[in-house]
C-alpha cells in the first residue's frame, strides 16, 4: 500500500470565530493531493520536531486547516503569524487517534459497551477516546471510560450524543 504524503511550508494563523484557536493553513493543492475531502485522517509533523494525530478542516474555497495547540506552539517556540514546516501523511490507524490503556480496558471487560462504541460514527469515536485520554489520573481516565460506556448503552442506537453520554439531560430545541 502507498502511503500518501507531503511537505510544505504555511503559516500560524487565528481563526476569527474561534477565539483563541490557532490553525495552520493548508491550501487547496495539498487539499487535492489527499484526495479533495476532509474526511481523511492525517499524522502531522511539525518543524521535524513533534507529529500528531489530526485531520482536515474546510476553511473556504477548497482550502483547509488544521489546529495547532497553544502548548505544541510554545514547544515549537512559535507565535501567531510565524511560519511552519508541516510534513503530512496519512493515518490508517483504527480510529485516527491513539486510544489509552484505561479505554481499551473498560471496552475489553464489556462487550455491549463496546459493540456500542463501534457503531459510533468516527468522529464521535474520537471525541470519546480524547476526552477519556486528557487527564492525566489513570482513576480519572477509568472514571471517564466507566461513565461514557456505561450512558452510551443506554441511548437509541443512532441516536448518540456526547452530551447524554455525559450523564448531562438532552439540549431542550
Amino acid at each position: 500500500m502507498q502511503v500518501l504524503e507531503i511537505e510544505f511550508d504555511t503559516q500560524i494563523h487565528l481563526l476569527e470565530y474561534l477565539p483563541g484557536m490557532h490553525y495552520m493553513h493548508i491550501p487547496s493543492e495539498i487539499v487535492q493531493f489527499f484526495g479533495g475531502t476532509f474526511s481523511k485522517r492525517l499524522v502531522a509533523s511539525a518543524n521535524n520536531k513533534i507529529q500528531w494525530q489530526c485531520g482536515l478542516m474546510s476553511l473556504h474555497s477548497g482550502h483547509a486547516y488544521i489546529t495547532i495547540s497553544k502548548a505544541r506552539m510554545k514547544t515549537l517556540g512559535l507565535e501567531l503569524g510565524d511560519k511552519i514546516h508541516l510534513h503530512l501523511k496519512e493515518d490508517f490507524s483504527k480510529y485516527g487517534i491513539d486510544m489509552c490503556q484505561e479505554l481499551e480496558a473498560v471496552l475489553a471487560d464489556d462487550t455491549e459497551g463496546a459493540a456500542r462504541f463501534e457503531m459510533l460514527k468516527p468522529a464521535m469515536q474520537r471525541y470519546v477516546i480524547n476526552y477519556v485520554a486528557t487527564v492525566k489520573s489513570t482513576d480519572k481516565r477509568i472514571q471517564r471510560a466507566l461513565l461514557l460506556i456505561g450512558n452510551l448503552k443506554h441511548q437509541p442506537i443512532g441516536k448518540e450524543s456526547f452530551r447524554e453520554m455525559m450523564g448531562l439531560p438532552p439540549k431542550e430545541e
